[in-house]
């Protein structure tokens, strides 16, 4: 539930900078914290969306530990996945929590920045430029991954499908391969723009999430294409949402 909240905000802020100038609005973590701190009761909604991502945390780690559920579910390659999946969502959790906590400079932080500094270090340690190409296209490489695999339908063997009824199927797989694409696109050019501040040895090159959704109305097909990735992460909002109720766990 926590993810879909998330990606809801994210797809919702890149349809507003899709329609407008975008304004100091972010279209990444960071602005979908803002954006519930800034509604009633805000402080509380974000105590409850960083302890169910420590929730998400927790639940890959039992993974990791245990394995998935399924028939392949102990396999390594699955459990490694999981482990790397638990600090991921374990630094979102913390950030979320920061910036409950008063830490203002944390959750909101932008992610444009961040990835520019980090990017920016890693230049400039011994064969900088090979550890930030290799990064990116791991990104990029993981961002095809999600996308093939949402084509695909492989996520079917993740959900509950016999409890679904006929409509509430078509639904779920409509909203997993149209957000699973749209997210693996987002993934892909991110991982394609820190491979070009590798190669060209410029850290401004390298993009967050919000600077790689607005790069998508630099493209012919103007805001449009925007608008169509940000429906895209909507979708795979409330595909999170089914997962959290048909999830195989």
């Amino acid at each position: 539930m926590a993810r879909g909240v998330i990606y809801l905000l994210i797809g919702l802020l890149s349809l507003r900078i899709a329609f407008s100038d975008g304004g100091g609005e972010q279209a990444d973590r960071g602005g979908a914290v803002a954006e519930i701190a800034e509604k009633p009761f805000g402080a509380v909604l974000l105590w409850l969306l960083g302890i169910a991502l420590v929730g998400m945390s927790v639940w890959r780690l039992t993974e990791a530990a245990f394995g998935q559920a399924g028939p392949d579910g102990k396999k390594a390659s699955k459990r490694a996945m999981a482990a790397g999946r638990c600090v991921f969502y374990g630094f979102v959790a913390y950030s979320v929590l920061s910036y409950a906590a008063g830490e203002n400079g944390s959750g909101s932080g932008s992610s444009d920045k961040d990835s520019q500094d980090i990017t920016a270090k890693a230049l400039d340690w011994p064969g900088g430029q090979w550890i930030v190409g290799i990064a990116g296209a791991a990104v990029a490489g993981a961002g095809v991954w999600i996308a093939v695999r949402a084509v695909m339908r492989k996520f079917k063997k993740h959900l509950k499908m016999s409890e679904m009824g006929p409509k509430a199927r078509t639904a779920v797989m409509l909203l997993g391969v149209f957000g699973g694409v749209c997210r693996g696109a987002v993934f892909a050019v991110a991982g394609a723009f820190a491979i070009g501040a590798a190669l060209k040895h410029k850290p401004g090159k390298a993009k967050g999430m919000d600077d790689t959704l607005r790069s998508f109305t630099d493209t012919p097909a103007g805001p449009w294409l925007l608008v169509f990735i940000a429906l895209g992460l909507t979708a795979f909002g409330l595909f999170s949402w089914a997962n959290a109720r048909w999830r195989k766990v």
